[in-house]
């Protein structure tokens, strides 16, 4: 089947389509996140319209819709619960009536870092494993597990997804989700800017004239010698390991993988988070392999068709068990 696939990150719009686990046509749009989701969704039904018309296919050949959402979502009713800064007005919009109006398809919602690891688990870095966890890097820090072959979710669709915001540091940075000293709110991009903010070091760095800071310029500069950038350079790699031991002890994976557009740096990064999960991570079994994603940007358009079929299912069997109860 082909599915209509849509990653909706802080920054970008990772469009595609999707058919037989590959994405065979994709693009990108910019996010607008801030001003947002409402009107970025005709520019959402536009692109997924062109990539139809480069593939010479239509409406009429797709099965639905898979969209991966950085935020907590009801797996039940499909809508997006809370925001952390990006698209505040999802909470107030039913994205599954609105595909169904706009383009006469059914829609598959489901939090962004658990369809990466979707994505991975069936096709990429976990495949073959039942038991694995991924955090992956990025304007927020996400993460997801895999327990026993099942994808973990818990009751409202929190469970798994909020390691990101596990304290890492007592008395630490306020997170945007409301709690002090998270993993997100100590590294990660949508901090950078009130990371430097408070370091003097900050002052003469060459980096202080960038203008938007970016995790790619601040290995590039660190690995120049820029003092501030090695400070934080080293600062996050340290939250990031924390964080790594943290899922290993809470979900148990044989696997753990890193994702994410930070991990562009996965040279350092990879290397370091196995070190330090090597020498902290209490594992008397044996090692958790921490392992690159293989998928990069795409894993959670992969995911696409896994949930369709999924939510599709789930739904037809909720209203059979509706026939049979009302009989």
């Amino acid at each position: 089947m082909t599915v209509l696939a849509g990653d909706l990150g802080g920054t970008r719009l990772k469009i595609g389509l999707v058919c037989e686990g590959r994405v065979v046509a994709r693009t990108v749009e910019a996010a607008n996140s801030k001003q947002g989701l409402a009107p970025r969704l005709p520019a959402l039904k536009a692109a997924w319209l062109r990539l139809l018309e480069q593939k010479r296919l239509s409406l009429a050949d797709c099965s639905g819709i898979s969209v991966s959402f950085p935020s907590l979502v009801d797996p039940a009713t499909g809508r997006v619960l809370a925001e952390y800064g990006k698209f505040a007005d999802a909470p107030g919009l039913d994205l599954r009536a609105w595909a169904k109006r706009e383009l006469g398809l059914p829609l598959a919602i489901e939090n962004d870092a658990r369809m990466a690891l979707i994505g991975e688990w069936r096709s990429g870095a976990g495949r073959g494993v039942n038991n694995l966890a991924m955090m992956t890097l990025g304007t927020g820090l996400g993460t997801s597990a895999v327990i026993e072959g099942k994808v973990l979710r818990g009751r409202h669709g929190q469970a798994g997804v909020l390691g990101g915001h596990m304290t890492v540091r007592y008395g630490g940075r306020a997170c945007s989700c409301g709690n002090i000293g998270c993993a997100e709110a100590e590294a990660s991009t949508a901090f950078l800017g009130e990371m430097a903010g408070v370091t003097h070091e900050f002052e003469h760095s060459l980096l202080r004239g960038a203008g938007t800071l970016r995790y790619d310029l601040i290995f590039q500069h660190a690995a120049a010698g820029d003092a501030w950038a090695v400070a934080l350079r080293d600062h996050s790699l340290q939250v990031w390991s924390v964080l790594a031991v943290n899922l290993i002890h809470a979900y148990d994976p044989e696997v753990l993988i890193l994702g994410g557009g930070i991990m562009g740096s996965s040279g350092v990064i990879l290397p370091a988070v196995t070190d330090y999960v090597a020498r902290h991570a209490h594992t008397p079994w044996g090692r958790v392999r921490v392992a690159a994603s293989e998928l990069g940007d795409e894993a959670a358009l992969v995911a696409a068709e896994w949930l369709l079929e999924e939510q599709l299912w789930v739904g037809a069997e909720r209203a059979g068990n509706q026939l049979v109860d009302g009989q």
